[in-house]
């Protein structure tokens, strides 16, 4: 995630050759998915991993509804690797800043939008690898680049993707990989000397590294690095027996636990907090005329988050309040038992994609792969599947509502609680717009939002709204 993580990229990743050249897809948008689309044998492939194992995860979320800025970004923060987070946080800042500065004009449409996800490479004894994959499709080209950042226990220390190869390596391997890009279409010949010239360089360069299931390594470099920016983003993968010579220490670990993953990850945290629960429950029945009575719909997106979305069901339970949680999939698969608690206390539980691009501009099938992995992991967390969508940014059109069968989900008073970390501000927002039968739009990501939901609670109870999801409210009008 460095400097050039701004330029223009696209991602389609073909096939299980030793080299593979990912081209721009036909439609013109960046895979909207954190993880790469490949083919060919599951060995040659990263090994998946399952991010509700890893004690004490937290996902770091932020994302912004306003049209002439939206952004969402995500990344975890996981007990024990803190250099590794701050490296994180520190270059996502850099890029949202950069993208705002640029980009967002207060009144003005945007030209595109920011999207910052993550996906687990390993987490497994003492090592950790997650990749961060950054989409801006305000520039000229789709703007998809990728970086892995990898944190060494043993050393508690943060460690580079190169650092996976051995210093006195980095010259053989480097040479093998412009062996195998020469004369690849859209390589430069010029270029390729030139990117791997400096050895300075090189770090920037080959910042994404990672072991497939069998052993081997998988080298991406973004478009327009080794050559034309046109000719997409190009993988090269080394077998095992290849690479194994070249790693440091660091990097023969890794590879062991991507092979054979062991059944913890312990990176040397002192502490690793609880898993965030509520402490209160609350009866699933809801029996409110909304024909009767005032209804109002709470509605919640872009959780579950750590320890926030814990919280909020416990002011829920003491006023008896059910609401609609819009989830992210990336969250759910980090904290499904958040998931879980919010589908038992009786809240309706929606799909707000796997992590939050505009489905506008993504293809039919991106848009059903964004919406069905996010229904699959809340079915497997709740054991139901959700019947309705919030499409990120309130971004919806005939295609998107075509390529899925779930019911798109706005809202009528928006809070901006992602503009204003005030909770009074919030609490007094909702209560002064609320009127009978509306849709409130407030994020469960933000611990001042959930800190004015008592107060919209109390002030609205006493006022005979009664909290239901938007289901009950649209089945009961």
């Amino acid at each position: 995630m460095r400097s050039r993580f701004l330029l223009p990229s696209a991602l389609l990743l073909l096939g299980s050759l030793t080299l593979t050249t990912a081209c721009a897809n036909g439609s013109g948008t960046p895979d909207p998915s954190p993880e790469p689309v490949q083919a060919g044998p599951s060995s040659t492939l990263p090994r998946s991993v399952d991010p509700s194992k890893i004690k004490g995860l937290e996902i770091v979320n932020d994302s912004s509804e306003q049209s002439s800025c939206p952004f969402a970004i995500s990344y975890p923060d996981v007990p024990g690797a803190k250099a590794m987070t701050a490296t994180m946080k520190k270059d996502v800042d850099w890029t949202l800043a950069s993208f705002r500065s640029s980009r967002c004009v207060s009144g003005s449409p945007s030209a595109g939008e920011l999207n910052v996800s993550h996906q687990f490479l390993v987490a497994s004894g003492d090592v950790l690898g997650v990749r961060l994959t950054t989409v801006d499709t305000s520039g000229a080209g789709n703007g998809q680049s990728t970086s892995t950042y990898w944190y060494d226990g043993e050393a508690s220390a943060y460690r580079q993707a190169l650092e996976l190869i051995a210093d006195g390596s980095r010259n053989a391997f480097t040479a093998a990989l412009k062996k195998q890009l020469r004369g690849r279409e859209g390589v430069d010949p010029t270029n390729l000397d030139d990117a791997f010239a400096h050895t300075t360089h090189r770090a920037g360069l080959l910042d994404d590294l990672s072991f497939t299931a069998d052993g081997g390594l998988r080298v991406q470099l973004d478009s327009g690095t080794v050559g034309a920016t046109a000719a997409g983003t190009y993988v090269v993968s080394l077998d095992k027996a290849t690479v194994t010579p070249w790693l440091s220490p660091l990097g023969r670990r890794a590879q062991k636990q991507t092979e054979h993953p062991s059944s913890d990850l312990d990176l040397g945290a002192p502490s690793t907090p609880s898993a965030a629960v509520p402490t209160h429950t609350a009866s699933a029945d809801d029996d409110t005329d909304c024909k009767k009575v005032k209804c109002i719909a709470l509605t919640f997106d872009d959780g579950p988050a750590a320890p926030e979305t814990a919280t909020l069901l416990d002011h829920l339970a003491r006023y008896k309040a059910h609401v609609t949680f819009f989830t992210v999939g990336q969250n759910v698969a980090a904290h499904p038992e958040l998931v879980r608690a919010e589908a038992g206390a009786g809240h309706e539980v929606g799909n707000h994609s796997w992590n939050h691009p505009d489905l506008t501009k993504l293809t039919p099938e991106q848009v059903a792969y964004q919406l069905g992995r996010t229904s699959t992991a809340i079915k497997a967390a709740t054991g139901k599947a959700p019947t309705l969508f919030r499409p990120p940014y309130g971004a919806v059109n005939a295609a998107v509502k075509a390529a899925t069968t779930l019911s798109p989900v706005l809202w009528d008073v928006d809070t901006e609680d992602w503009k204003y970390r005030d909770s009074t501000k919030v609490a007094q927002t909702v209560i002064a717009k609320a009127r009978r039968n509306n849709v409130v739009l407030m994020h469960d990501i933000h611990p001042t939002s959930v800190a004015a939901v008592p107060e919209i609670l109390r002030t609205l109870t006493a006022e005979d709204f009664h909290f239901v999801t938007v289901s009950h409210l649209r089945a009961t009008l």
